[in-house]
């Protein structure tokens, strides 16, 4: 029976990935709290259907970019246990541009959100955070790939990489691990969303398993990073990708 005695936010929990990590946590015990930015009704069924399932859940809003929203944020997350042992960072965005002139504005919006806003939501989960408790942010797989129109969104997350690293090195000494985890191709909405068949066969071709993952194939390796099997591992981006490198 679940004793409700860790609490773990995820950011970005209306996406595929992120409804599917905070459902997984919810699974393993932890009071979640489950953030959205822009869709309060969607963030508002996970919670409805954490709660179905026996969990407990509660949704909060930010604007990853806006420290003094993310602020107010980390501090609700204390007001059910007083702590904060986990934090997923999975809020992000994905618009595609060229490098070029036209595509400034584009790669700077996804710089902002993705990096910028990854600063600030791991910076307060810095200070947030137990001794003995886990960060873990998305990355993608796909900053292996070099994809044409991928150039900001790419940048952005090999950023959220370096920024694991150095936590790794900086919380350590609270026992705090900190790792990243980089799913390859996941069949969600936004996976989906305006590709072709042809386009999707390309991706079920380039793993060597010959198949999308799925949106519990990440939540799976999350929950690992956030149990205590994850305990040995700090520093790391963890490639749940089918072998898609």
């Amino acid at each position: 029976m679940n004793d409700f005695s860790k609490v773990a936010l995820v950011t970005g929990a209306t996406g595929g990935i992120g409804q599917s990590i905070a459902e997984r946590l919810s699974d393993d015990g932890f009071i979640v709290f489950v953030h959205y930015s822009g869709n309060k009704s969607k963030a508002e069924e996970v919670v409805h259907g954490i709660q179905d399932k026996g969990g407990k859940a509660f949704v909060v809003h930010a604007d990853v970019t806006n420290v003094i929203q993310v602020r107010e944020m980390f501090a609700k997350t204390k007001t059910i246990n007083g702590k904060l042992d986990v934090l997923v960072h999975s809020a992000g965005i994905m618009p595609m541009a060229k490098i070029n002139p036209e595509g400034i504005e584009e790669t700077q919006r996804v710089i902002n959100t993705n990096l910028i806003g990854s600063v600030i939501v791991l910076s307060h989960a810095a200070d947030a955070i137990e001794g003995g408790g886990r960060i873990i942010a998305l990355s993608s797989s796909v900053v292996a790939k070099n994809f044409p129109n991928y150039g900001g969104y790419i940048a952005s997350k090999l950023g959220v990489e370096g920024l694991v690293r150095v936590m790794a090195n900086e919380l350590g000494i609270r026992n705090i691990n900190v790792n990243a985890v980089a799913p390859g191709p996941t069949g969600t909405a936004l996976f989906y969303k305006d590709k072709t068949q042809e386009q999707i066969d390309f991706f079920k071709r380039a793993s060597p398993l010959g198949r999308i993952g799925t949106p519990e194939d990440i939540s799976s390796a999350v929950s690992m990073l956030a149990g205590e099997e994850g305990a040995w591992i700090n520093g790391q981006i963890v490639r749940v990708n089918g072998g898609f490198a």
